[in-house]
């Protein structure tokens, strides 16, 4: 039993499986493609949000410094994700990573996890979305009705008719194809991080040196409590992380973590990129690093245009030009932030789909998921349902409060990633690895160790929820995964153990 629980599937297995004609996706994808798609998810209501709450309740103009923390911690993950996804170049990410190294229960375990997270994940987003192009349209001068905006309406009734629409178009461009879907994420990028620029060049020209000043404020202890909603680590050892102060750049960096999210969904397209092995820790690496730097410059203007005590927590960056009489730039970046989230929307909805299509092709979900549209090679099934499920969610559901399942949904991953980086180096030396994380198993151990103090930062209720996910998760694998995986029944047909046990 316990065997049959932790038996892995080769690497050279997985790639097999990639070259079967019903279950192969057409390889369109190159490195600038990825790069683009690291960069189109990851810029999204972080940089025009989180700057302003950070700044203001933890770190003070310091908050520069908690975006390199965060980009660090993301970093030392990227390096575990770009060796794998180089050398195991098949759709699925994580999962298929810990299915070669960890086994099977684990790999479904951290295939249902992600599920959870790109699914509650694009759901927000599309909210998110919702939210800024109703505000457009307000300015314009065309209200939606109340009950087609997700608010409740006369007779209790309320469906976001903006953000189901968003995800329905979205499901369609994927599904006719990977590069239309690079096209459309470039054009959306390419106006994204223009506003991003003119927020740092021409907020320059508007920066006051005494708002620096002082650039680190003194430490001012966090109450403490006891409620599910404070942070695991204080109800855990009875404190509270404490709001500025050099700890403080540490508690906000577990906050603007968010705005990292969604760098991983590089990988889930690695069986789609022409030349994985050489494109692949590009992508996840230059698009990572090319956020970063925006970040940092984004958060050191707008706290220098500002003190970082007025900065409004909702729209920063807007109502920072808005304080210092520029309206004009105010709306450019709404209007910058309205588009931008489209990308990050339909991305996290291509991980999800690359996961389910993955799980599917190995029996751990219906196979009936894990067939290619004949005409677009694409995995259109799961994507249609899923973009159709999704859609419903976002009209029906505010799910601000869950969107921090995303947030431990990534970490966990995180830590998977580097453990089974640890593992296949052990199991699988001779394997082929174009780019080979550094300082293994140092590196690795400090990714988990920071993506586990980061994991701690998060409300204990956030923790319960995952818990019950998870629970949920173990019930589905065992009543259907289990009996249904394909490894399982190819070690059964051969009477043995299956040809991928222990690699």
């Amino acid at each position: 039993m316990s065997s049959n629980l932790f038996r892995t599937k080769k690497v050279e297995q997985s790639i097999r499986d990639t070259e079967e004609p019903e279950h192969a996706l057409r390889k369109t994808l190159s490195a600038l493609d990825l790069t683009v798609f690291g960069v189109g998810v990851i810029i999204g209501t972080g940089i025009f949000v989180l700057t302003g709450t950070v700044a203001k309740n933890n770190a003070g103009p310091a908050v520069s410094l908690s975006f390199v923390v965060a980009g660090v911690v993301c970093g030392l993950a990227a390096l575990c994700y770009a060796e794998f996804a180089s050398t195991v170049p098949v759709a699925g990410s994580a999962y298929t990573f810990s299915y070669a190294s960890l086994g099977e229960l684990p790999a479904w375990t951290i295939g249902w996890d992600l599920v959870l997270e790109f699914a509650l994940g694009t759901a927000v987003v599309a909210v998110g979305w919702s939210g800024y192009v109703r505000s457009l349209l307000d300015n314009a001068g065309w209200h939606i009705p109340e009950y087609l905006s997700g608010r409740d309406g006369a007779h209790g009734f309320g469906f976001d008719i903006l953000a189901a629409a968003l995800v329905l178009v979205l499901t369609a461009i994927l599904v006719v194809g990977m590069k239309l879907s690079a096209r459309v994420t470039t054009v959306v990028v390419a106006i994204k991080v223009t506003v991003v620029l003119i927020v740092i060049i021409a907020g320059a020209f508007f920066i006051d040196s005494g708002n620096y000043d002082p650039f680190i404020p003194k430490a001012q202890p966090g109450e403490a409590g006891g409620n599910l909603k404070a942070p695991l680590i204080q109800l855990m050892f009875g404190w509270a992380p404490s709001n500025f102060g050099v700890m403080g750049i540490f508690t906000a960096a577990s906050v603007v973590f968010f705005a990292f999210i969604g760098f991983d969904i590089v990988a889930t397209a690695a069986e789609e990129t022409r030349h994985p092995q050489r494109d692949m820790p590009r992508g996840i690496l230059g698009s990572l690093f090319i956020c970063t730097a925006l970040y940092v410059a984004v958060s050191i203007v707008v706290t220098g245009m500002e003190k970082y005590s007025k900065l409004s927590v909702d729209a920063p960056l807007a109502d920072a030009f808005k304080a210092i009489g520029h309206p004009w730039y105010a709306g450019v970046i709404s209007f910058g932030a309205a588009i931008g989230l489209t990308t990050v929307c339909m991305i996290l909805l291509l991980g999800q789909t690359r996961v389910f299509f993955a799980m599917s092709r190995d029996g751990l979900l219906p196979r009936f998921f894990s067939h290619v549209h004949p005409r677009f090679r694409t995995p259109h099934r799961p994507t249609i349902l899923l973009g159709v499920l999704i859609a419903v969610i976002a009209g029906f559901t505010s799910l601000s409060e869950l969107a921090e399942l995303v947030n431990i949904g990534t970490l966990f991953a995180f830590v998977v990633v580097a453990v089974s980086v640890i593992i296949l180096r052990r199991t699988r030396p001779d394997l082929h690895r174009s780019f080979r994380t550094p300082w293994v198993p140092f590196l690795p151990i400090l990714s988990v160790c920071a993506s586990l103090w980061l994991m701690l930062n998060l409300p204990a209720e956030t923790w319960l929820r995952f818990a019950i996910w998870m629970v949920i998760g173990f019930f589905v694998y065992f009543l259907y995964g289990r009996t249904h995986s394909r490894l399982g029944r190819e070690a059964a047909d051969a009477g043995g153990q299956p040809s991928g046990s222990g690699g």
